[in-house]
């Protein structure tokens, strides 16, 4: 029996030793798909590849951001509303209210940080469930955008151009002449969070509160405030993607953030965050996100998928995570797997 347990223990170590740096196995996904999407077709370029980050931007930021939320123990699906807003606050402070351009863009930052502050308010202070409150603020900051295009002069569904060339110049310029500004913000970006969650006091909170709120609460941290500000944080995170989004896109509108969700989440969630909490990593995220990222590039560009039925490849990742992980957690699967290498040993 003890050399059973033994054996237990040691396929369990050696299993997590193989897999501590997930970055290193999202790193090679990520070159295994480089190689078969360009021998799949010569138009996948590393150029092209480079470029991509363009229509993928979005995605990556705000995963970073949603990071935080899900380590501790929260979930966030209002970021693509939030997206929506803060464009049509951008478009509508601008061009209907006389705005200067920067103006409006600190007001849409604003704006979004009070729709983070309330959902976090009702899930630290009021105990709502994070899908309940971010699912119905998805909805309600949907409506909110719409409600605010109405007041544009512009009919919604044109969406408000026009904008001035010191502020598309954000998603435009070009480092050496290659390198996108909107990959320059993604890595400062990572720098940033990664900084806040894995090297600082705050860091340290947002995982504690993940593991075991009560017991941070023991320590002296005000876990409600930490959950609250994760929220915030990621509202944020996805005011700064609709600005880079409507500086690329040259147009403000409500709607341009409406199918994020899914691949934000999966992009968390491969990146190695628990939705359990208490576990994540900025890093794991951001690969992850280029990882989705590519393969929503490289389907159409390669394999003449429709970009209709994207979701589907991503969809599927996301449950192939969930459940693998959901089974590498579970002690009958590492039985199984100690009788199977016993038994192989046995007969060798």
């Amino acid at each position: 029996m003890d050399n059973n347990n033994s054996s237990l223990i040691h396929f369990k170590t050696g299993l997590k030793s193989g897999f501590k740096r997930w970055e290193t196995v999202l790193a090679l996904i990520l070159l295994l798909e480089y190689f078969v999407f360009s021998a799949a077709s010569n138009k996948f370029t590393f150029s092209r590849m480079l470029l991509s980050i363009n229509d993928i931007i979005s995605i990556c930021i705000i995963s970073l951001f949603v990071t935080f939320v899900m380590v501790t123990g929260g979930i966030d699906i209002q970021a693509g509303s939030i997206v929506g807003l803060t464009s049509i606050v951008i478009g509508v402070a601008w061009q209907d209210g006389g705005m200067n351009i920067w103006g409006a863009v600190i007001l849409a930052i604003i704006v979004a940080a009070l729709c983070g502050a309330l959902s976090g308010f009702f899930v630290a202070y009021c105990g709502v469930q994070p899908m309940v409150i971010t699912l119905g603020g998805s909805f309600l900051f949907t409506g909110i955008a719409l409600l605010i295009s109405k007041i544009s002069a512009t009919a919604s569904y044109k969406g408000i151009s026009g904008f001035p060339d010191n502020f598309t110049v954000i998603a435009k310029f070009k480092l050496f002449g290659v390198i996108p500004s909107q990959l320059i913000i993604f890595l400062v970006l990572i720098i940033i969070c990664y900084l806040l969650l894995h090297k600082s006091k705050y860091g340290r909170r947002v995982f504690l509160v993940g593991v075991n709120q009560q017991a941070a609460e023991y320590s002296g941290i005000n876990s409600r405030l930490t959950i609250l500000s994760t929220y915030v944080l990621s509202a944020i995170g996805a005011s700064i993607a609709g600005t880079v989004l409507t500086a690329y896109l040259g147009t403000a509108k409500s709607d341009i953030g409406a199918t994020f969700t899914l691949p934000i989440i999966t992009a968390v969630v491969l990146g190695g965050t628990l939705s359990t909490g208490g576990k994540g990593s900025i890093l794991g995220t951001a690969l992850a996100a280029v990882v989705i990222g590519v393969l929503r590039f490289g389907l159409p560009l390669s394999f003449k998928v429709s970009t209709q039925y994207l979701d589907i490849p991503v969809g599927i990742l996301l449950l192939a995570v969930v459940i693998g992980r959901a089974l590498s957690d579970n002690p009958k699967v590492f039985s199984f797997f100690n009788n199977f290498f016993s038994k192989r040993r046995k007969a060798d």
